[in-house]
């Protein structure tokens, strides 16, 4: 676990619970009351932007600027350029993915989120990730541990061994050769694949899925997640073993575990 960033304003539990209760009461009015009664568009790259996505954007920049006007804001819907601007700033910097598992929430799947991490000098030093659906709140502040709905979230779990997990994979952004690696040697028990990042990773530190493979995530999508579960006492690293987080507007592979003896086994079998 990273030591605490000194003097960022949510080592206060006062400030912390603004936040947390802001961006509950936000994706509630501007995202939950959408759900089901969705309209979208189709991005450049082929996903989904809707109203939800851009009014909780909108809403959250002018929350978070209005009681912390010293930290930056990098939003997923904003342009590459205005994001590594934002990533620059020497005081810190947000970073939101307003809606995280769009495709979800157009087709009326409810499994999709909020995420929102807090950047100071390339660390992240606090990250949320809120279900509207089931007003589950996953929270971490660097140093400080982890909790959901404000009780403390450890990483565990009963199974010891790779061939008795869950494991939440994502196939379609790994190569063909990983893939067909895993498919032909299936080392878990039972395999999910449920299209929101965010919760994947809150849900491994929950020990929902025990196992987790991602080939290509944005910053965006796992700020927060990766400290959630890093301060929940799971681990995670890279297809190439390096650290998953870094404060840059690129796209990084992530593999993950609930407990450290199974993300042995699992890097063992992935070959890292």
């Amino acid at each position: 676990m990273i030591s605490s960033h000194n003097n960022h304003p949510f080592h206060n539990q006062e400030e912390w619970q603004t936040l947390l209760s802001g961006i509950r009461s936000l994706a509630q009015t501007e995202i939950l009351q959408r759900f089901r009664q969705v309209s979208f568009e189709e991005k450049q790259d082929g996903s989904l932007l809707t109203e939800a996505d851009t009014q909780m954007q909108k809403h959250t920049k002018a929350f978070l600027q209005k009681q912390w006007p010293e930290f930056a804001f990098l939003g997923e819907e904003a342009s590459h350029d205005e994001q590594v601007q934002a990533l620059e700033s020497s005081k810190g910097c947000w970073i939101l993915d307003p809606v995280d598992g769009t495709s979800n929430f157009a087709s009326g799947i409810p499994f999709y989120s909020v995420s929102l991490a807090l950047a100071i000098e390339g660390q992240i030093i606090a990250g949320l990730v809120y279900d509207p659906d089931r007003d589950e709140m996953f929270a971490a502040r660097l140093g400080m541990g982890a909790e959901l709905n404000g009780e403390k979230l450890v990483a565990q779990t009963a199974k010891t061994q790779l061939k008795q997990t869950s494991g939440i994979i994502d196939f379609k952004r790994l190569s063909p050769k990983m893939a067909m690696h895993i498919i032909e040697k299936t080392p878990y028990a039972s395999q999910r694949s449920f299209g929101s990042v965010a919760l994947d990773w809150c849900w491994i530190a929950a020990g929902r899925g025990h196992i987790y493979l991602h080939g290509s995530q944005n910053l965006w999508d796992y700020a927060a997640g990766y400290l959630i579960l890093d301060e929940a006492g799971g681990q995670s690293c890279t297809l190439e073993g390096e650290e998953v987080m870094v404060a840059e507007v690129v796209k990084r592979s992530a593999v993950c575990a609930t407990t450290p003896t199974l993300f042995k086994q699992w890097i063992d079998f992935l070959e890292i």
